[in-house]
């Protein structure tokens, strides 16, 4: 039997993308088995998108290797009518990694029965790949109107660099931002956009007197082809975001040297090839900004030359945003809280089936949190049922009663 193909006839790719910073919990296998599901169950749809539509809807108003590991699949098996799975390790955030913490998520991986394909990749690995994918980005001057559908992407009052540097606090941040409501995310006010423009000499002062900066990456101004991105969404719908207004100027590079999530989030997907991407509802708007730097890094001729070639990397992207679990208190659960995390589960005798199948229930694949193994969710698999319940999900705290 072919591989599960996409509407280009190529096999869909998902892939598990955890931080090592603590053990799996609940939420994180619940949006493990979604992706997992997604992508082992292939499908036709593409539906990803730039540029605004008139049935758009605003979402910002709606949704407030270790060698010798078990769980990686024979590379054969995506040849077997699946789509293919992939295991990233997102330790690019050094402070934030716990030493074996990997091996803890790719034992309950396995131990859970969400195989994956090949080896895994570590992000700590890539960073000359990053550092390219920079440079590329870099070399980007929003005067070309070649890279911004033909009009200048800036409009005569704002510095012509894709990536400026930022001396701004996050203190002067806050300060100088209204929070968006909904995902406590904050709008960059463009300050050292402007003190690019405006005063140049004292820019190039302080970098050469070595002060401390991030880099940032410019969004096109207001009314710009480029400003508008909609994603589409398989739970969630169309979502138009307006990238200046909804998102704003983003770190690409971090003060303290490391590359920030967005940046290497995005080279990642493009250059594994990942067209079929499953995550918290918190992440939807990152979707619309990481399409942008795909984009732009596509525009510098970034990627063209991967393994998956120019038609992988124009490839259609299909999103599924999840609704969040909160605990019974009403707050999102954390790897920081250890009550439902895979190591006090297992300890406790709960079995990998009862995991899956309460998970399968959160998704609305069941209707009850009935025991069941993630290969028999496979057949009929579909986003409908979430689609038409995407509230955010309140558990208890002792979901399987042994305890806690």
């Amino acid at each position: 039997m072919a591989a599960r193909l996409g509407a280009l006839g190529a096999v869909v790719i998902g892939r598990f993308a955890p931080t090592p910073s603590g053990r799996m919990h609940i939420g994180n296998v619940y949006a493990m088995l979604g992706a997992w599901l997604s992508a082992r169950a292939g499908g036709p749809e593409r539906t990803s998108r730039t540029g605004g539509g008139a049935g758009d809807a605003d979402c910002l108003n709606n949704v407030n290797r270790v060698d010798g590991m078990s769980g990686a699949a024979d590379p054969g098996d995506a040849d077997g009518g699946r789509g293919r799975m992939l295991l990233r390790i997102e330790d690019i955030d050094t402070p934030r990694v716990l030493p074996d913490a990997d091996r803890w998520i790719m034992d309950d991986l396995a131990w859970l029965g969400l195989d994956w394909d090949g080896e895994p990749v570590y992000q700590s690995r890539r960073l000359d790949i990053y550092e390219q994918a920079l440079r590329a980005l870099q070399g980007i001057d929003l005067r070309d109107a070649a890279a911004f559908g033909g009009r200048d992407g800036v409009d005569g009052t704002e510095t012509t660099a894709l990536i400026y540097p930022c001396f701004c606090s996050r203190a002067d941040i806050r300060a100088a931002s209204a929070p968006q409501e909904g995902d406590r995310f904050v709008m960059y006010p463009g300050t050292c956009r402007r003190a690019l423009a405006e005063h140049p000499r004292q820019v190039e002062q302080r970098l050469a007197n070595g002060d401390r900066h991030s880099l940032r990456i410019a969004m096109p101004v207001a009314g710009d082809a480029r400003a508008a991105v909609t994603v589409h969404d398989r739970v969630f719908g169309n979502c138009r975001f307006d990238l200046p207004r909804d998102l704003g100027d983003t770190v690409v590079r971090r003060a303290d040297g490391l590359f920030a999530y967005q940046l290497v989030v995005t080279v990642d997907d493009l250059l594994m090839g990942v067209d079929d991407i499953v995550r918290g509802r918190d992440l939807l708007r990152s979707a619309a900004l990481q399409l942008y730097i795909r984009e732009r890094l596509l525009d510098a001729g970034f990627g063209d030359s991967s393994d998956g070639g120019v038609a992988a990397a124009h490839r259609d992207i299909r999103f599924a945003h999840l609704p969040l679990i909160d605990n019974a208190a009403g707050r999102r659960l954390a790897k920081r809280e250890r009550s439902l995390d895979m190591g006090t589960l297992r300890k406790h005798g709960v079995t990998a089936h009862r995991v899956i199948g309460y998970c399968a229930w959160l998704l609305g694949l069941q209707q009850e949190p009935e025991p069941c193994a993630a290969a028999d969710l496979l057949h009929g698999f579909s986003w409908d049922a979430l689609a038409a319940d995407s509230q955010d999900r309140s558990i208890p705290d002792d979901p399987f009663s042994i305890g806690l």
